[in-house]
């Protein structure tokens, strides 16, 4: 019934049970009519399974393009630390064998000591300092309309925002699929209710300056997005099943 009303069939369903209820429902009129119902009934299902799969779609080459992103700095950070370990390992090397008895005079081999320790503790302290950042834009955001629930979303179609915010009035208990998404987020440590100003604006307005965990974070939360607008697809398919049995 939900996905019903979501879609707007609810009065078809309702004149199209009562018709196919009637006794004289084999004269000429009336079956046109039960034909005419059916058709508009299974146009919406249909339209509404394609924009479904477009949503999906979209949500799941934002995810992408994010990844794709995420995944060139991590290879800059990889490569960079690769070059810093080869470095302190050299440097540690170098020193151990001049130490080692290669500079006799004990002054001066301390000197080296302590010189190729600090060389080694500075390319620790680089690769522990060791991020890439970039700058991301994202004008287009869908994360934006179900952190703040705003009452029309400019990504989401009417039926499908509808679908996301609905819930039980009659069940305090029941949360909608959007509160249930944020609570994933939050509970996951992926963005917290209490973030800062600056967070909230990073992941939740039209870009900014990104670093690759947070890029990473940032496509989890569309993939987490995508799934649950897919699972409106079962509801669909269930009612498209339940319409063939009236």
């Amino acid at each position: 019934m939900n996905i019903a009303n979501a879609i707007g069939i609810l009065q078809l369903m309702e004149r199209y049970a009562e018709l196919k209820s009637r006794k004289d429902n084999h004269t000429v009129a009336n079956r046109l009519e039960i034909l005419e119902i059916k058709q508009e009934m299974d146009n919406r299902v249909n339209t509404m399974s394609i924009e479904i799969s477009a949503v999906s779609s979209e949500m799941d080459c934002e995810e992408e393009r994010t990844s794709q992103v995420a995944n060139y700095l991590s290879g800059i950070q990889d490569e960079r630390e690769s070059k810093l370990t080869k470095g302190a390992i050299v440097v540690g090397a170098l020193g151990a064998i001049l130490t080692g008895g290669v500079i006799p005079d004990d002054r001066t081999s301390n000197i080296v000591g302590v010189t190729s320790g600090v060389g080694e503790a500075s390319l620790g302290l680089m690769m522990l300092f060791n991020k890439e950042s970039v700058t991301f834009q994202h004008q287009r955001n869908a994360l934006k309309d179900v952190w703040y629930g705003t009452e029309v979303s400019t990504i989401f179609p009417p039926a499908i925002w509808y679908y996301l915010n609905y819930h039980d009035p009659e069940s305090a208990d029941q949360k909608s699929l959007r509160q249930q998404i944020i609570e994933k987020w939050t509970s996951l440590g992926q963005i917290e209710t209490d973030a800062d100003d600056s967070l909230v604006e990073l992941y939740f307005g039209e870009g900014g300056v990104y670093s690759s965990e947070e890029l990473n974070n940032r496509a989890d939360m569309y993939d987490q997005l995508e799934s649950n607008i897919n699972l409106m697809k079962q509801d669909l398919n269930a009612l498209a099943f339940a319409l063939g049995k009236i």
